[in-house]
């Protein structure tokens, strides 16, 4: 199978994730740093046959602040000054494309490289644009969003339920499309897959669902599940495994990047809190009467987030316990390998001619996108549902 360059166009390419997912590659093409935190770099090779080597893969992307990379990951301060070195000069050549905006759907976070557009219409032609001139340099391209959490839509909204009805709304310039929706859009239209690494509401849209069928263009989402949630997932089955009741699980976050002040909105907050907060009922088989998630932007953190929790659980004899997880983490470090690796596998999808959700990639999202069906949240049943599909896939490929 062609393992040619791979691009990964990226919304926000100038936020920390963004900036830390070119600067990690580029530092693994010069041999600086090893393949640790990348998932799936130490399965066996049988099951990632046809995966693109993270040594062909090239970025570019949009975002509202059109600095340089260089400046953009010294702003961010998640390299360190030695890593920042090895790659000035690779990130200084990239700059990011002017991206759409809209502050209605995301009012913390403004930046002066903007689309100037008129309408729907004329954002999505000039997305499509920049994804035809990145396809002439790439043999591959995949669009992953990074951006800024946007404000809860309207998900209720006749419009989104039908191509016909979400093309008339963009035509008439609805002020309910976000610009997630238009990104999502613009790269089915190209025939490009789309990840949603955020909690936006984007491709999860049952048009655009149904838009990447009648294109044959693999989509996933929605909101990496990098730290806080991805332990939740993990402990939960156990719990449910040791018959332990679940009383009370309490979550708070503090985190001081552009995304933390982007959630420091309370209209985007009610956004990433539904995809954070959805996953416990549903592997446990009951209603968690006290499951409380708190995000809260502290500026003085900067990437480096804390994520705490307090678990109440009941046991034999009804005896109350307590297990308390305190995760010290660098927000980017652990989303960055994550988006890198949903978008190999939607090119793989891609390759091998799979459309529309690809649920087997659940296990890299807070809210997995299905084809209808409930979400599987359990950690360890995504990851075989993942395995799975690479084993089936790479059978595929050597028959």
């Amino acid at each position: 199978m062609n393992n040619g360059k791979l691009g990964i166009a990226i919304i926000g390419l100038g936020g920390a994730v963004g900036t830390t997912m070119v600067a990690g590659i580029e530092l693994l093409k010069k041999g600086k740093i090893d393949t640790t935190g990348l998932p799936m770099a130490n399965l066996d090779k049988n099951l990632t046959e046809g995966l693109t080597p993270y040594e062909n893969i090239v970025f570019a992307g949009w975002d509202l602040f059109g600095d340089h990379l260089a400046k953009a990951a010294e702003e961010h301060d998640v390299l360190t000054h030695k890593q920042f070195v090895a790659v000035e000069e690779e990130l200084r050549k990239i700059k990011p494309w002017r991206a759409a905006a809209n502050k209605n759907f995301l009012a913390n976070i403004e930046g002066e490289n903007k689309l100037t557009t008129d309408s729907h219409r004329q954002t999505i032609e000039k997305i499509r644009a920049d994804l035809r001139e990145f396809k002439k340099l790439c043999d591959e391209v995949v669009v992953i969003n990074l951006a800024s959490t946007e404000k809860l839509a309207d998900e209720g909204n006749e419009i989104f339920n039908t191509l016909e009805g979400f093309e008339k709304a963009l035509d008439e310039n609805s002020a309910e499309i976000s610009p997630a929706m238009l990104y999502a859009y613009a790269a089915i239209s190209e025939n490009v897959p789309y990840g949603n690494f955020t909690p936006s509401v984007s491709a999860d849209i049952p048009a655009l669902m149904s838009f990447a069928e009648k294109q044959n263009v693999p989509i996933a989402g929605k909101d990496g599940k990098t730290g806080q949630t991805f332990i939740k997932t993990v402990l939960a089955p156990a719990f449910k495994s040791r018959a332990l009741k679940v009383e009370g699980w309490y979550s708070t976050n503090i985190l001081g990047n552009r995304d933390g002040l982007a959630l420091s909105n309370q209209d985007s907050l009610a956004s990433k809190v539904k995809t954070k907060g959805s996953v416990l009922d549903d592997i446990l088989g009951y209603k968690v009467e006290d499951h409380l998630v708190d995000i809260r932007y502290y500026r003085p953190r900067g990437d480096n987030k804390e994520a705490w929790d307090n678990i109440d659980v009941r046991g034999f004899l009804g005896q109350p316990m307590q297990i308390k997880v305190n995760f010290l983490c660098k927000d980017s470090i652990l989303a960055a390998p994550l988006a890198i690796e949903i978008a190999r596998c939607l090119d793989l999808a891609h390759k091998r001619n799979e459309k529309g959700v690809q649920e087997q990639l659940s296990v890299f999202f807070k809210l997995p996108m299905t084809r209808g069906e409930k979400p599987e949240h359990a950690f360890h049943k995504q990851e075989k549902m993942f395995l799975d599909w690479l084993e089936k896939s790479s059978k595929v490929s050597n028959e």
